[in-house]
């Protein structure tokens, strides 16, 4: 099996999220950690990362509920 590697501009790029925010999480243990490429280089696992977006999406679209048609907030 094949693994595409991410390095942090193209993970900063997929997730929206700044590279502070990206290390604080991977801390607070809710992101994907990295893996290490050599001596001095880290990439992410394509798959982790979108299924780490999925899990986002998904826990959003449980907690925003209802939206108020257009029809109703006039």
């Amino acid at each position: 099996m094949a693994h595409i590697i991410l390095r942090l501009p193209a993970v900063k790029a997929r997730t929206g999220l700044s590279r502070s925010t990206i290390y604080l999480r991977i801390t607070e243990g809710s992101f994907p950690r990295p893996a290490s490429l050599g001596a001095r280089a880290v990439g992410r696992v394509e798959a982790e990362v979108g299924a780490w977006l999925a899990g986002q999406i998904e826990q959003s679209r449980r907690t925003q509920g209802r939206r108020p048609r257009l029809e109703e907030t006039w």
